[in-house]
């Protein structure tokens, strides 16, 4: 009846117990303090079973606050174990637990904490920027939420029952193939992404129908912000690049459960096809994270050099390049393999010429700071650092496109140090820029800026000290995943490492207190004019945060910058009278779906296979009724409008 799972899955060492332990007593926690409160109805009502868009990229970015904080203490405890597995000293850590740890960590914040954070912004920010009321299908909008949170709950649920796998992140066969990876790590892996993924894929699907049917009058697409621009090409990579990550994940998932042996070198198949496909998402990938956080950049620093942004066309068509080059560059992941020299030749031009586009938007934002009166405040901040950390990843990538310096560094930190220069000074603090700068849309009031300063130096000097000692261990030899070493001259710089790492954590430690004294001192910076930092677009130009329905007036824009000219006088964005509309009712199925979804992968995981076929018919049965529901919206009276509109002026 349990498949495989036995009492043995229980079975940890000391730190997977505390791991484990410490999960339960946050979780109690949560729920004494729910009931305490007496919000269950509250939470159940407002948030849980929710389709406003806004609410769902909230909690998006609450489930990515939560695994970054476990992603940050993989990496403090990679760190710690290089700087004590020293010569006689074997570190704190089991080789094979290591192994788990970098494979979650590298799992954690691709999947869990990059997407979902840059999910979790275009959830909020995209309707009310172009104009809507809501996305265009609300109820999938939260089908993806809880898929998203679904896949992630398999990462947390490794360190109580079974294991992760220790094959990295991307989970090249043979290695993650049956025959050397016979147990549940590898399973894990799998549908924790095939799950997080499909909910990928159909937020890409919402959003692109959202932003091509959904502009307001008037929003041809030259005059669309640059962020909904780059959500724009994200939706269109995510499109076409998450299918080919489903197909392979399926594929690998039928070599270990029936042995088709289609990434295996026995019987005609390919662990090389294997590469390839995880590839030919993979590098995309990169962009899918990237490209919405040029459009934060392209949103709050026009705003802050107080000028209109340099050069719209040329970024826009800059996002359009990228966007179409991203799925030429793939095979630069895998020049050491043996692909030839013509091929690798081919990808290490392409790999160069991708870059000409990115530093097209770099210097277009240094151009709109150049002779503005620019506005040193903490988002500003963390865009300057972007400019320096993604400066140096963007550099050194274009050094590892050369395929005869690959061959040299790729098995070595230095690649390592590169991919982070790019998605944690690229991804990670364009977001932190963009929560600072939207989060008086979110919860209408400013965050303190003393503590975001605070943060910001600690996570912009610890980076430093994380990741530039790896660019030279990796110069001198140090391969990826070393969890032991005998040479003495490596040690000084793990250690500096490892309290880079420490700085970060500490940093972290900053931004929640920065988020306890801003709900403190919250009636002193409340702003119900909806625009604290004399924005340009149209989520400014309503109250902060938004009513449930974004506009009681759709807007009917004239130019690139609405809110601005119209706060210059010249036009008014709100002509008309107040009419009766539709929005979605609240659905708890979105949630259920979810969560069938879960026992459905922890089944196949166990070889439980009855509980998979249950929870199928469980998602079934939720789609029937979704269906079959009559009544799936409620009307907006003027009345209501009214009141809320006065409540709000």
């Amino acid at each position: 009846m349990f498949g495989r799972l036995t009492i043995q899955a229980l079975k940890h060492d000391w730190i997977e117990l505390l791991a484990g332990a410490s999960m339960g007593l946050g979780a109690l926690f949560f729920f004494i303090l729910i009931t305490y409160l007496g919000r269950w109805k509250w939470l159940w009502k407002e948030w849980l079973t929710s389709l406003d868009h806004k609410k769902i990229g909230i909690m998006y970015m609450v489930v990515s606050g939560i695994m970054l904080f476990k992603g940050l203490i993989d990496a403090v405890m990679m760190r710690a174990q290089q700087a004590t597995a020293f010569g006689d000293s074997m570190g704190y850590l089991s080789a094979s637990h290591f192994q788990q740890i970098f494979t979650a960590h590298g799992v954690t914040m691709i999947f869990f904490v990059g997407m979902g954070l840059v999910f979790g912004l275009i959830n909020f920010i995209l309707p009310l920027q172009i104009g809507a009321r809501d996305v265009a299908f609300p109820f999938l909008n939260s089908v993806s939420f809880w898929l998203f949170a679904s896949g992630a709950m398999f990462v947390l649920v490794s360190l109580v029952v079974g294991v992760f796998a220790g094959t990295g992140w991307t989970a090249y066969p043979p290695l993650a193939g049956l025959k050397y990876n016979p147990g549940v790590g590898v399973d894990y892996w799998l549908w924790s992404i095939q799950i997080s993924g499909a909910g990928s894929l159909l937020s890409g699907i919402n959003f692109l129908v959202t932003i091509l049917k959904m502009r307001c009058p008037g929003m041809t697409l030259m005059r669309m912000p640059v962020f909904v621009w780059s959500c724009l090409v994200t939706m269109i990579l995510v499109i076409f690049a998450f299918p080919v990550l489903t197909a392979t994940i399926a594929m690998l998932s039928t070599d270990r459960l029936i042995d088709t042996h289609i990434f295996t070198s026995e019987l005609g198949g390919s662990p090389m096809m294997y590469i390839n496909l995880f590839w030919a998402w993979g590098h995309p990938e990169v962009y899918i994270l990237i490209l919405p956080i040029f459009g934060v950049f392209s949103e709050f620093v026009p705003v802050f050099s107080q000028k209109k942004l340099f050069g719209y066309t040329t970024m826009v068509w800059a996002l359009v390049a990228i966007t179409f080059l991203s799925f030429i560059v793939w095979l630069h992941h895998f020049f050491t393999m043996g692909a030839g020299p013509n091929v690798n030749a081919f990808f290490g031009i392409m790999t160069m010429v991708i870059a000409m586009p990115t530093g097209v938007k770099v210097f277009n934002w240094l151009f709109t700071m150049f002779r503005g009166k620019v506005l040193f405040t903490t988002p500003m901040l963390w865009f300057l650092a972007f400019v320096v950390t993604f400066t140096i990843g963007g550099v050194t990538g274009i050094l590892m496109s050369i395929p005869g310096v690959d061959f040299q560094v790729h098995n070595s930190l230095f690649l390592i140090a590169h991919f982070h220069s790019t998605i944690i000074g690229g991804v990670v603090f364009g977001f932190f820029a963009g929560y600072t700068y939207w989060f008086p849309k979110f919860a209408g009031f400013t965050l303190n800026e003393k503590w975001g300063r605070y943060a910001f130096w600690c996570w912009f000097v610890g980076f430093l000290l994380a990741f530039l000692p790896l660019y030279l261990l990796g110069f001198m030899g140090v391969t990826r995943r070393l969890n032991h070493y005998d040479v003495l001259g490596w040690q000084p710089l793990f250690v500096v490492a490892a309290l880079g790492a420490t700085l970060v954590s500490i940093g972290v430690g900053c931004q929640v207190i920065q988020l306890m004294v801003s709900i403190r001192d919250k009636k002193k910076n409340k702003d119900k004019t909806g625009d604290p930092w004399n924005g340009r677009t149209l989520e400014w130009s309503i109250a902060s945060p938004p009513p449930f329905y974004n506009f009681a007036i759709i807007p009917t824009v004239h130019k690139r910058d609405p809110f601005w000219e119209m706060k210059k006088g010249k036009g008014d964005l709100y002509k008309g009278h107040y009419e009766e509309f539709h929005m979605p009712k609240n659905t708890p199925l979105g949630m259920y779906m979810g969560a069938f979804s879960f026992l459905f992968g922890f089944g196949m995981i166990w070889y439980m296979f009855w509980l998979s076929i249950l929870s199928a018919i469980g998602l079934l049965v939720c789609l029937i009724a979704r269906l079959y529901t009559k009544h799936t919206e409620f009307v907006v009276s003027v009345e209501m409008i009214k009141k809320l509109e006065s409540r709000n002026s």
